[in-house]
């Protein structure tokens, strides 16, 4: 029997997995800003709304309002009722997720992510998203508390079977990247007087897949990505 698959969203990008997403594992999206992290993160969202899944998407660093505003001109459509988003940018002093207060971002990120975790159990999301996860690094004080908070995280929502994509803006990912089950990374270059962006999986536990770097666009439908095609930057 055929391992089960979950949809990105994104056919090409799927196509790339070899039949999408393993469910229930954490995957992080990383890209320099304006590479399309946000969008891609919105199809995987819609794509668990699409099999009737409830979701959850903490954003970090895009107000609320600006992705309500924006994401519905890509054929987002925000308003169902199991997608559940949370703003969590640091934009006042106090911060709500759910029914619970917490402390300013720069001291009280990690009682947010414990509020993450703990939602599950009156929530039952199914797909869950912090984007950027750039915001959670830069509040930890300590690399060894990071790593171990981190490392909480991802056993957590694997055990959870809660399917997991976190974006980051972070060029060097060393203890995310070896932690989590699959890498996507998002590259944009200027070739031949031009803007070039391209696509490439460096890391997919469990699976095989295609590393090759195929180019894809934002649209107006949102992020596509051409599989016939090879990236080849020198």
């Amino acid at each position: 029997m055929s391992e089960v698959r979950i949809s990105t969203g994104v056919p090409g990008l799927d196509e790339m997995l070899h039949g999408g997403l393993i469910p229930g594992r954490v995957y992080l999206v990383k890209g320099a800003p304006g590479t399309g992290k946000t969008t891609l993160a919105m199809h995987f969202a819609m794509a668990g709304l699409a099999r009737g899944e409830k979701v959850l998407y903490v954003t970090l660093e895009e107000p609320v309002e600006n992705l309500r505003q924006d994401m519905p001109k890509l054929g987002f459509n925000l308003d169902d009722p199991n997608f559940i988003l949370i703003d969590a940018t640091p934009s006042t002093d106090t911060y709500v997720l759910m029914d619970s207060m917490f402390e300013s971002f720069a001291k009280g990120f990690n009682k947010m992510l414990e509020t993450v975790k703990n939602q599950y159990l009156s929530l039952h999301f199914h797909r869950l998203i912090i984007d950027p996860l750039t915001m959670v690094k830069l509040t930890t004080k300590e690399e060894i508390e990071y790593r171990r908070l981190f490392l909480e995280f991802v056993k957590t929502m694997h055990r959870l079977r809660v399917t997991t994509l976190l974006t980051s803006e972070m060029e060097k990912c060393d203890v995310e990247e070896y932690l989590v089950h699959g890498v996507i990374e998002l590259r944009r270059f200027e070739m031949d007087g031009r803007v070039a962006r391209g696509i490439r999986i460096t890391k997919f536990r469990g699976s095989d897949f295609d590393d090759a770097l195929r180019p894809y666009a934002i649209t107006e439908r949102g992020l596509t990505v051409n599989t016939d095609e090879i990236l080849r930057v020198f």
